[in-house]
Formats: C-alpha cells, structure tokens, sequence
C-alpha cells in the first residue's frame, strides 16, 4: 500500500530534503508551502504523478482549514505529518527584540503547528495509525543569547509533542519531535532578513549538519516497525556541544 506524508515547509531545507528521500522511497507527498513557483519546481522535479502541491500559510487558520479540505482522495489517508514550517527571527536580546518578530514565531511555529496537527490528527485516529513528526531544535531545551522567543516557541513543540503522546495512548498514532542542532540551511538567511554575508558568518569554520542529516533521520523515524515510538531524537553536529554557565563579574 503505498504511504501518504504531508510535508509543510517543503520548499527548501529540511523540508524539502526530506520530500526527495520519501519521493526516492516510493511515498506519496503533500508538499505545503508560501512559495508557488518553489513548489511547482518541485513536483516536476520529483515527478507530478505521486505529488500535490499546496501553496499557503500555515500560520492562517482559514487557509489551513481550505488546505485541508481540497487534498485530492488519493492523498486523504495520511500517514505522516510532517509539521517542518518554521522558522527563527532577529537574535537581538529580548529588551530590544522586535515584537512582529516575536508575533511571527508564535504565529508560524506555534500555532502553524496547532492547525495542521489538529485538522489532520482525526483522520489518523479513525484510521487506527499515523505519524505526527514534528521538527524542534536543541534550542526549546538549551537557551542562547538572543534566543529568547526562538527558543521558547521550539520547548512549546516539545511540550507538546509529549502532550500528543499522552492523549494518542491507545490509538496506534505516534508522535515524534526532531531536534536539530547547528544545520546550515535558508535558516540563518531568514533569521538575519535575507543578509547572506552574516548568515554564512554562523557556519564559518564548523562543520555543520545538513538538511539531508535530517531527512535521512526523518526517514529512519519514519520507518520503525509500528509498535515503535520515536519520543525524541536530539541531534548536534560533532563541532557542537555545551558551554559553561555565564557568570558576571563586576
């Protein structure tokens, strides 16, 4: 029987990535995302036969709703969703931070999150299986300077992810949360408004996890027997690991 993924934030990264790697594995894909001509590139790219294409905002309730409404029969019986859409803006500290930036995190890594997960779930439920796979970031666990809202929306994920768990017991739906670390992908040329030079600064010098890292860990997720449950999966890069607490000295 061949397996249905809805992939939101599909157009680049992680989410893009990962609709290769199901694509070369023989699934079905529901490609979601705010850039038209990004999506229809990639479903010639991946072949049309196998792919619909959904171009709107997750962070718009209506348009969720829409969405979700007008996904062709053949790609109604979801077996993944992959909530991927997200993204990181500004890195001032929280005194100085941009409100509509804390806004549009809430907005998108939040509440994005909430529509597609609770739109989708009840069918999974009906169906007796199903994958949610949410995709986090060492950041909802560890805090950075500049941080602050980032961070906080990416612990929202996992709290949540956990609280799925909890209320899928018995139901044969699972529930994962993906936790990249240091990955060098659009990420940091959004967080710094499209300003190239500084998000490449990020990555000098390391050697980052790349968005196939994640796909392939996406994928291995995916595909565990049913009785097994991913909760978690934190990953870093091998140039990356903890720093000592900060202490000021007057």
């Amino acid at each position: 029987m061949t397996k249905t993924i809805v992939i939101t934030g599909a157009t680049s990264g992680f989410g893009r990535a990962c609709a290769g790697i199901f694509a070369e594995n023989g699934w079905q894909l529901v490609l979601c995302g705010r850039r038209k001509d990004r999506l229809e590139e990639l479903r010639q790219t991946l072949g049309e036969v196998g792919v619909h294409v959904a171009c709107f905002d997750v962070s718009k309730r209506a348009e969720v709703e829409e969405m979700v409404a007008e996904i062709p029969k053949r790609f109604q019986a979801v077996d993944i969703l992959f909530n991927n859409a997200g993204l990181a803006l500004g890195l001032n500290p929280a005194q100085s931070a941009d409100l509509l930036d804390w806004e549009t995190m809430v907005d998108t890594n939040i509440k994005g999150l909430f529509y597609m997960t609770r739109l989708l779930l009840p069918g999974m439920v009906e169906r007796g299986r199903g994958h949610i796979i949410n995709m986090g970031s060492v950041a909802g666990s560890w805090p950075y300077p500049g941080g602050n809202a980032y961070g906080a929306t990416k612990a929202f994920v996992s709290q949540f992810s956990n609280n799925l768990r909890c209320d899928l017991h018995g139901t044969g739906v699972r529930v994962t949360n993906i936790e990249p670390g240091l990955a060098e992908t659009e990420f940091s040329v959004v967080r710094f408004g499209g300003d190239k030079a500084k998000a490449d600064a990020v990555y000098a010098g390391t050697d980052p996890l790349t968005a196939i890292d994640i796909a392939e860990i996406v994928f291995w997720t995916a595909s565990r027997p049913a009785h097994v449950n991913i909760n978690s999966l934190e990953v870093m890069p091998v140039c990356q690991s903890w720093n000592p607490f900060a202490i000021h000295r007057r």
